[in-house]
This record gives structure tokens, sequence and C-alpha cells, in this order.
């Protein structure tokens, strides 16, 4: 099988923040890993790779609904919006499905404030699964989920990993265990 072609390639990327110097790096469809250590420039990186993917027009969703400024927006209204911003691939079946699986349907007239950390976590992966971006960007996802959204979580990201069309990043300090095995596209190192 052969490599299936860069939707987004970095030439010696300066990331302030990030401790490992210039980064080259290509991200192809599938699945890839940003690791690093704790304050490596994990989440920087994310999101200089989300404003070079807008630079270039490219299909990136980025989110963060654990952001206070966020804290009294329904759930609803939240997923919304970011179903405005991704008019061109959402999915709507998949936000309805996965909505479900995550157990959030009795959680989106709710504000923001009034959800877990890890009912955001799933309200934020829902979006980005049903976004259809080409590039989707997830910040230490599996933190505060529990036992089976974390197997949903994984479930999710190897069915990603197989992709053809759309490039999925992951940062957090290690491969998550639950993705063990699963062929990544790319491992961007940051440094312990």
């Amino acid at each position: 099988m052969t490599m299936p072609a860069a939707l987004l390639s970095l030439e010696r990327l300066d990331c302030p923040g990030c401790s490992s110097g210039p980064l080259s790096f290509a991200l192809r469809p599938g699945l890839s890993l940003v690791r690093g250590g704790e304050q490596r420039g994990k989440s920087s990186l994310l999101r200089l790779i989300a404003a070079a993917a807008a630079a270039r027009g490219l299909g990136c969703f980025l989110a963060d609904p654990l952001d206070p400024a966020q804290d009294p927006t329904p759930a609803r209204a939240w997923l919304a919006a970011l179903r405005e911003q991704q008019a061109a691939g959402w999915r709507a079946d998949i936000a309805a499905a996965l909505g479900t699986a995550f157990a959030l349907d009795e959680h989106l007239d709710k504000a923001l404030f009034m959800l877990s950390a890890g009912s955001r976590r799933k309200l934020g992966l829902v979006a980005a699964a049903a976004s259809g971006a080409a590039i989707t960007l997830l910040d230490q996802p599996f933190a505060a989920l529990d036992g089976r959204s974390a197997r949903l979580l994984g479930e999710l990201l190897a069915e990603a990993a197989e992709g053809r069309e759309r490039a999925w990043v992951l940062a957090d300090y290690e491969l998550p265990a639950a993705l063990a095995g699963v062929p990544l596209a790319a491992t961007i190192e940051l440094g312990d």
C-alpha cells in the first residue's frame, strides 16, 4: 500500500513554547501523535498547525470545550456554533450517534459550567468527529474520561488511523494505552 499524500507539510516550523527547536513534519491521513512532557509545547504546536492549515485554506478543527470563556454557553449552542464553522463537512449523523454513545443527550441543554470536565471533553470529541475537517487536532482527549468513554474514543481513533481522507493529530504525554498497536501516520517528538 502506498503512503497517502501529505495534507499539510511544515518545514523548520518555529514553535515558541516548544522546547525542541524548529520542527519539520508532514501530516497525512490517519492518526498522528504529538508526544511531549509537561510544558513542552504540545498545545502551542496544535495552535500553530491550525494556523498553518487555515493559511493554506485547509479545513481544520481545534476547539477547547474546557475554555472558561465558554462556561455560560449551553452545550447545544456550543455544538451549533461549531456546526456553523464546519458547515462544509459537518456530519449530523455522526454528531447524533456519538452524542448518544457518550451519554450526552441529557446534558445538551445545560450550560457548559454545569458539565464535568469529562462531559465537556466528550462534547468536544463529538464536534471533532462530526466536523469532517481535513485536519482534526485533539489536545489530551483521554483526560477526565470514564472507562467506557475512553474505550469508545479508542475505537474512534483506531478507525481514524485507518482513514484515507482526514489527518487526526493527538497531543499527549505518551501514546494512550487504548491506542497500543494502532498504526500511526507520524510521531512528532517534543521531548520529556
